[in-house]
């Protein structure tokens, strides 16, 4: 049975992104509710050598929106994370989410065994198109959405599984 490269990918960025936007939603509405600093929340992390909240949420609309392009061979937005509140990581999310939505099966469906090259930094690394979303794009996404969820329910902001997930697609 063949899997689907683009419902292995579109419609699971789409649904945990806006997952993410949701969380936010609830940040705000905690930072609200008990006359918080959402700077605080922004800056926080679990531990000094990782990212901070607005560094994950970055990263994983940026892995999705790498993705996405590189498996369709279009250009990527520019995302250079510049974002500082939640309103602006919101709509970094919504950009995403809307991007990633402009693709159709045809441009990422029959891209398995595409050669891809992407740059990280100064380095470059080759993919297949199947391993570039099987072991490190989806790999990086989850991580980064996790971690994200993680920081703000370490910092007592009421999330639940279903925050995390949003509402399951129907593949």
């Amino acid at each position: 049975m063949t899997i689907s490269m683009y419902k292995v990918s579109v419609p699971i960025f789409v649904q945990y992104l806006t997952a993410q936007s949701g969380c936010i939603d609830k940040l705000q509405a905690h930072i609200d509710a008990k006359q918080l600093d959402p700077t605080f929340f922004l800056n926080m992390r679990l531990y000094p050598d990782m990212y901070p909240y607005s560094r994950q949420v970055q990263q994983a609309s940026t892995h999705a929106a790498r993705c996405c392009s590189s498996l369709a061979g279009v250009e990527m937005p520019n995302m250079p994370n510049t974002e500082t509140s939640l309103a602006e990581l919101k709509s970094r999310l919504a950009g995403t989410i809307d991007f990633c939505k402009t693709f159709k099966p045809a441009q990422i469906d029959g891209t398995e065994d595409k050669d891809i090259t992407i740059k990280l930094g100064n380095n470059e690394r080759k993919f297949t198109g199947q391993g570039l979303l099987l072991s490190f794009s989806l790999p990086n996404f989850y991580f980064h959405c996790t971690t994200a969820y993680d920081i703000l329910r370490h910092c007592g902001v009421e999330l639940g599984k279903r925050d995390f997930m949003s509402t399951p697609v129907n593949l």
